[in-house]
């Protein structure tokens, strides 16, 4: 999924493909009190073993042409939104495999018909590249216009059959290893900026708003760490992560719902394509301010025999929607599930955090986060519980037996599977309480054995990318830098309470108390 996703997303994580009916769940905001979080169940039997089930017809149907695409996305959107759109179809079939349409469809997409895999065991097919093909799926059964990524198509798109995949996927692995020394100081500097900005706003308006100053904290952090850029030294200035938002949504909206009234959204985001034009002087910013700051990495693209050019779309792309894009998503929900978890998790978050970084000489390192399994795995459960790349796609290459829990289904070649990864990462026959954030889920010898269910980086969390996989390229990193987030809140305060609201990209998160470190 190339680094990170924005809107999936996405990639494949892809991003996002969301939808106004998550409204429900956030529409009266709340404040978040302290919970005691019960220690997990022992870990169910693994689900994965190999077994005989019955071969049957993939249920569910496509309806008549133009009528059922467009009846499908009036349900995924407006009608049940998209966890009931799937849900209700689970229900109807009796079944986690069927035969379903999903958005854009007409008149965007010429062929809307997927197969839909929604449980753990069925969903890691998806992965295997010798079974399905990844060309041009990483925003499902549309491709934006290569007009917004300069004319090229960019690794996110890329099998790994095809040539320029390699050299491409190289050159990200050299981005996040070269830079690695500025990962940590850059961080701390970038988010204590942030901190700063929030304890400023509720000292004179009673809440500060988390989203927002993530976004210019994220794009601040990314652009000094791998590039040794401050965008407000630029012709950016502060405006990066806005156009990046434009840039994003130009591509996406045909998969997104902005909560705009519905006739509005359908005769315009989801029927047609918005023209490259109205955002090419913004994106020329963004070009200029990476070609300028990329010297050494585009020398190195040169050696893999990738042109500037392109290499500067592929880093562009890569930083700004993948990366920034997954930060802007996560974060937020990650901060949101760890402030409704409540003051007994941030009381042991904070003791464990404090005793580590004291025992490693009172620095932030790489070894003294080793020293903090609860804060390991919150950042887990945070990424199982509500991954930032919700949807992935892929195209048989042949005939294939695809295995569900309960059945087995066959798949013909040039077929379009799709996965919706939060119902395969809260499968009940995978996970004990699968629907609860369990903080402590991930903690000793059993608890790092379920890691391979934890699916969000286009993989399991167990494998590692490589350049003949489409697992994302800095999944490390982005591990990495959740962790630093849960780091530097807990040095920094005692506990905090949020309000939650909902937004087009998940969680809206504001800040209403921060306490501050007591011990």
């Amino acid at each position: 999924m190339a680094l990170y996703s924005l809107v999936s997303p996405s990639s494949s994580s892809s991003f996002l493909c969301l939808n106004r009916r998550r409204h429900d769940q956030y529409s009266h905001q709340q404040q978040i009190h302290a919970a005691i979080t019960l220690p997990p169940k022992p870990t169910k039997s693994d689900p994965t073993s190999k077994s005989v089930v019955p071969v049957k017809k993939i249920p569910g149907n496509y309806g008549l042409p133009i009528i059922g695409p467009i009846n499908d996305r009036q349900d995924y959107f407006y009608n049940q939104g998209r966890d009931e759109f799937f849900k209700s179809r689970i229900n109807k079939y009796k079944s986690t495999v069927f035969r379903v349409n999903m958005p854009p469809g007409p008149f965007i997409a010429s062929d809307p018909n997927v197969v839909v895999l929604l449980d753990g065991k069925s969903f890691p097919t998806l992965f295997d590249t010798s079974k399905v093909e990844k060309k041009d799926l990483f925003t499902g059964t549309f491709a934006p216009s290569v007009e917004l990524t300069g004319g090229y198509r960019v690794l996110s798109f890329l099998d790994p059959s095809e040539p320029s995949h390699e050299k491409l996927k190289k050159l990200m692995f050299k981005l996040v290893s070269s830079t690695r020394h500025r990962v940590l100081p850059e961080f701390q500097a970038s988010f204590s900026e942030l901190f700063d900005e929030l304890e400023n706003e509720l000292a004179k308006n009673g809440k500060a708003k988390f989203n927002e100053a993530n976004d210019q904290a994220s794009f601040n952090f990314l652009s000094r760490a791998w590039y040794g850029a401050n965008p407000s030294e630029s012709e950016l200035g502060l405006s990066g992560p806005g156009i990046i938002s434009k840039w994003v949504l130009f591509q996406l909206g045909p998969i997104l719902s902005l909560g705009l009234p519905k006739f509005i959204e359908e005769l315009t985001i989801h029927s047609f394509r918005l023209p490259f034009s109205l955002i090419k002087k913004d994106y020329q910013k963004l070009y200029d301010f990476f070609y300028q700051n990329s010297t050494e990495l585009l020398e190195e693209a040169t050696l893999l025999g990738i042109s500037r050019d392109e290499a500067c779309h592929n880093l562009i792309y890569t930083t700004c929607f993948n990366s920034f894009g997954g930060m802007k998503i996560f974060f937020p929900n990650m901060i949101k599930q760890i402030g409704r978890a409540g003051g007994n998790l941030h009381r042991r978050l904070a003791e464990e955090i404090r005793s580590a970084v004291r025992s490693n000489g009172g620095k932030v390192t790489m070894s003294a986060m080793e020293e903090m399994p609860l804060m390991k795995s919150v950042v887990y459960e945070s990424l199982r519980i509500e991954p930032p790349v919700p949807l992935q796609y892929g195209r048989a290459k042949n005939d294939l037996i695809i295995e569900s829990h309960d059945a087995a289904f066959q798949v013909k070649q040039g077929e379009m599977l799709l996965g919706y990864q939060p119902f395969a990462t809260k499968d009940p026959k995978i996970f004990d309480r699968a629907e609860e954030f369990v903080p402590e889920r991930f903690i000793g010898e059993e608890g790092e054995k379920m890691l391979k269910h934890v699916l969000w980086s286009n993989g399991p969390e167990n494998e590692s990318p490589t350049v003949h996989n489409k697992q994302c390229a800095g999944k490390d990193f982005v591990v990495l830098v959740s962790r630093l987030l849960v780091v530097e809140l807990f040095l920094r305060y005692d506990s905090f309470e949020i309000d939650v609201g909902y937004s087009p990209l998940g969680a809206k998160v504001t800040v209403t108390s921060l306490k501050r470190a007591t011990f």
